[in-house]
């Protein structure tokens, strides 16, 4: 263990390493940056650096279901590969066949706004996004498309051909187009829509 051999309090790393895996939790795909960590822990780049050392040495244990690595600058969490199988089954199983609002609204935004950050999503719906977004993807109704080209790299999210193919569309243009006054109400307007037209093509094709 890095910070053990480094003379650091068994309590005071392990507080560190339950801190930082609850951060990557709620960053979600987007993952945190060592300075990000560093900020928010109060402590220096290499003592953040170490944290993540350490806890890329526990998610190794055959008993954890996800590991942490390291994506363009980021760390995030994600699941094992070799259980890819059983999430294939919970996405694929019926319970899961219809979306939730959220997903819809998460989805309509996607849409009409792509490409978008998870930030800029939540910034319109007002709440979190990251589950409505797991879910999207992993029915591949949306995947990543690029990241912005500034600090940080959040993933930019577009729809993509299942999308127009579940919802009957030749292109994405085919979309009801949005006014030319882009205000909270007409995309309001425009998101009831669009939730109302999916949720009957999901209706039918059950």
């Amino acid at each position: 263990m890095y910070l053990v051999r480094k003379g650091f309090d068994v309590v005071k790393i392990t507080q560190w390493k339950a801190i930082v895996e609850g951060l990557l939790f709620v960053a979600g795909d987007e993952g945190l940056s060592l300075k990000q960590l560093a900020a928010v822990l109060e402590v220096d780049q290499q003592i953040a650096q170490d944290i993540i050392s350490d806890l890329i040495i526990d998610y190794k244990d055959e008993d954890r279901g996800l590991h942490l690595v390291e994506i363009a600058g980021a760390f995030q969490l994600t699941t094992k590969k070799e259980h890819s199988e059983y999430l294939r089954k919970l996405v694929e199983s019926p319970s899961n066949t219809v979306l939730s609002q959220a997903a819809l609204e998460t989805l309509a935004i996607v849409a009409y706004r792509q490409p978008i950050t998870r930030a800029e999503i939540e910034e319109i719906r007002g709440v979190k996004t990251e589950r409505p977004l797991h879910t999207l993807a992993a029915k591949a109704l949306i995947k990543e498309v690029g990241r912005v080209e500034r600090t940080g790299r959040a993933i930019l999210y577009g729809t993509t051909k299942e999308f127009l193919e579940y919802f009957g569309l030749k292109t994405i243009e085919e979309l009801p187009p949005l006014p030319e006054k882009i205000d909270d109400e007409s995309v309001q307007e425009e998101a009831d829509l669009f939730f109302e037209r999916f949720q009957e093509t999901v209706d039918d094709s059950k």
